[in-house]
């Protein structure tokens, strides 16, 4: 892990820049960031998948898997549900556009952009198959679970997406 103080955990890179004018000054693919107030954040590509999704901060992601079947990456997200295997990995931090790099939420409080699909205060959450860039309740045990509902009227989760 590589340690960053004072990130702006909404900024956002193109592909150019990695290399060119913010070459060594930006964060690796991957990485990182735990913040004065215990949130964990994780650098990554953003990718609008196949219905051409665009990026909301506050919206969950899941991992990229191109129609559903997963590749195996692990540092590619989209917020097209049926562009990932149902797993959940973690909350825009900020709006990348097609292409583009930046920080997604996977520990500690998290307000959400949009409600619920389904659930209440309390109960286990899993990345929604159904609506992009949401969650709802957990509803079998072979469910891949990735944060808990801390107030459902308030869309305050607590993230324990994989790191």
């Amino acid at each position: 892990m590589t340690s960053f103080v004072g990130v702006d955990v909404t900024k956002t890179f193109t592909a150019a820049q990695l290399v060119g004018t913010e070459s060594g000054k930006a964060p690796k693919l991957g990485d990182l960031y735990e913040s004065y107030d215990g949130k964990t954040y994780r650098f990554v590509k953003y990718n609008q998948g196949a219905g051409a999704i665009a990026a909301v901060a506050g919206n969950v992601v899941g991992f990229y898997a191109p129609g559903g079947t997963s590749t195996g990456v692990y540092n590619e997200v989209t917020s097209d549900v049926s562009d990932t295997a149902a797993n959940g990995a973690g909350v825009l931090a900020g709006t990348p556009g097609n292409g583009e790099y930046g920080w997604i939420q996977v520990k500690g409080p998290a307000t959400l952009n949009t409600a619920l699909v389904s659930g209440a205060s309390g109960n286990a959450l899993v990345l929604s198959v159904t609506t992009d860039g949401t969650l709802k309740v957990a509803a079998a045990v072979t469910d891949t679970v990735c944060a808990y509902c801390i107030l459902a009227s308030a869309k305050i989760v607590m993230c324990a997406f994989p790191c």
